[in-house]
């Protein structure tokens, strides 16, 4: 049985200060954790009921399942994690793909953009401090896995664009046709915020603007959206 402590402790990782503070975060549902154990992610703790058939390290309930469940209707499996943040290597930006996450601010668009980066096999994503949580249930979820494949990592996003000579190309509403890239083996695609576009700080390190040719009457596309579209032109390219 989960003792009240170890509830307390499971509820309490729905608050991104309390993950921060016990370096723990959660994970919920079948089709999401199956996806993380296939991709050999190790969590600290699997928390599972009799309707879960892989693997835990706890037995419970349903009724227990329901008090600790972060969702209106629980799962069968929920798992935790420990909290890993990665350093940037110096000259880590100067070879490969990078996409560059500013200002995003809903985890859900995080989540896919990790799931982006997973699908065209870019090197990295590097998030701005100001975005969403990349351990919130929300991100994890929104991946499909590829929060456990895909290598992320939170840095001053000017900063780290400072000591690289690498084009960064910056999507935009104004830019040149995405389609008309050149070839580039190393690049950072940068994304700004859903409701702000790129930061103020970030626009001067811009080396090109890109955006996606409008056809229709559309005022703008999703960030995950046009992130996908100048992913595969730049991958496109490389053929």
């Amino acid at each position: 049985m989960l003792t009240k402590a170890e509830l307390q402790r499971l509820r309490s990782l729905r608050d991104k200060k309390n993950r921060e503070a016990l370096g723990l975060f959660v994970v919920e549902g079948e089709k999401v954790v199956g996806e993380l154990l296939a991709a050999k992610f190790p969590f600290a703790e699997i928390y599972a009921t009799p309707g879960w058939t892989g693997a835990r390290t706890h037995e419970i309930s349903a009724a227990e399942m329901a008090r600790a469940s972060h969702f209106p209707t629980p799962s069968n499996i929920l798992a935790v994690g420990k909290i890993s943040r990665g350093t940037l290597a110096p000259g880590a930006l100067d070879r490969g793909l990078t996409l560059a996450l500013d200002g995003v601010q809903d985890a859900g668009n995080v989540g896919t953009l990790l799931r982006i980066a997973d699908w065209f096999a870019f090197d990295r994503v590097v998030l701005s401090p100001d975005c969403a949580d990349l351990f919130h249930q929300k991100t994890i979820n929104a991946s499909m896995g590829s929060f456990a494949r895909v290598r992320a990592f939170t840095a001053d996003l000017p900063a780290v664009f400072a000591t690289t000579k690498t084009p960064i190309l910056g999507c935009d509403l104004v830019g040149d046709d995405v389609h008309a890239l050149p070839p580039l083996r190393d690049a950072i695609v940068v994304v700004g915020s859903e409701g702000h576009g790129l930061s103020a700080a970030v626009h001067p390190c811009v080396t090109r603007y890109v955006t996606i040719p409008r056809h229709g009457g559309g005022e703008s596309l999703n960030v995950a959206t046009a992130a996908a579209i100048v992913c595969d032109n730049l991958r496109r390219t490389q053929n």
